[in-house]
């Protein structure tokens, strides 16, 4: 189905394709490496969908995937979201038509989708290489009409014994570049980026990711790093450090909180140090809760919170 620029449209003129982060690259994060910052940290906050995952989906009592951007206004006041593929009710026109009105309305942004499920371009035979690459052509195209900056993708098709020696691991980011590479030129026409989380296999671990990123080299092609999501066996702020000087967005996992506001599993002073005060990233930061001691609206509230205490 072919879609049109229209939706892209309502965002541009309800001002919701603003960015917060300084001109120039394709990163909608970028970072302002030329000049002083006014202040210490001046990240934006937005709403990652599957923090509501519980709320939101189509079963019954759930809240409609339409109703996000009001939720995000009014609970939170937060401007911005990341959607979730497999959260959207559908892909016609007439839905995306819906979400980006309803976003437009409360002055909400829709930064990126989550993609999943869409096949892995990293397998071993060429067959699913390619039907992945098709599958996620067509996010890129949903991403730009919903006035997205990227696609978030997972990078899958290792096999078990990818990660025990350089020489699998090797073979295993050749085989994922060509289709890497072909969305990224894709996404020019599109201007939209193609980014990878950490979202366990290789793409969790610092040499494999960072090494994919080089391979591909295209300005397009960058990371999404998560607070979260990483093995026992992984640093997760070595981990970090080393993803982001190819982000474009970031993820903030949260779990739990104490007393004083604190999240319990992850400190995120010392993320926030190296996101923000050693990398100067001052785009968005996604709220991503996925505790189940509280209610989700109490728990991206608290988030919300402390993301906002921290940046001063």
């Amino acid at each position: 189905m072919k879609h049109t620029t229209t939706r892209r449209n309502f965002l541009h003129q309800a001002g919701a394709a603003a960015g917060l982060a300084a001109a120039g690259g394709f990163a909608f994060g970028a970072r302002a490496e030329d000049k002083e910052q006014t202040m210490k940290r001046t990240y934006g906050i937005s709403l990652a969908a599957w923090s509501l995952h519980r709320t939101i989906g189509n079963g019954e009592g759930m809240k409609p995937m339409l109703d996000m951007p009001k939720m995000a206004r009014a609970e939170w006041d937060i401007e911005a979201i990341e959607l979730v593929s497999g959260m959207l009710a559908s892909t016609e026109k007439a839905y995306f038509d819906d979400l980006a009105k309803n976003a437009a309305a409360e002055n909400v942004k829709i930064l990126l989708i989550m993609v999943d499920g869409q096949g892995a371009i990293g397998h071993r035979r060429d067959k699913f290489r390619e039907e992945a690459v098709e599958n996620h052509k067509k996010w890129i195209d949903y991403a730009a009409d919903l006035g997205c900056h990227s696609i978030r993708m997972n990078w899958k098709g290792e096999e078990k014994d990818t990660l025990e020696t350089p020489e699998a691991t090797k073979e295993f980011i050749d085989r994922s570049v060509p289709g890497f590479t072909a969305l990224c030129e894709y996404g020019d026409t599109k201007n939209i980026n193609v980014t990878i989380e950490n979202h366990w296999g290789p793409s969790s671990y610092i040499e494999p990711l960072t090494g994919l990123m080089k391979a591909v080299g295209h300005p397009r092609f960058g990371t999404l790093p998560d607070f979260g999501n990483f093995p026992e066996d992984v640093d997760k702020y070595e981990a970090v450090d080393a993803f982001m000087p190819y982000a474009k967005a970031v993820s903030a996992k949260c779990y739990d909180f104490d007393e004083a506001g604190n999240e319990t599993k992850i400190d995120f002073e010392k993320m926030l140090g190296i996101v923000c005060d050693k990398h100067k990233y001052t785009g968005y930061i996604g709220i991503e809760y996925e505790g189940g001691d509280k209610p989700e609206i109490d728990g991206i509230r608290a988030c919300n919170e402390l993301l906002k205490r921290l940046r001063g």
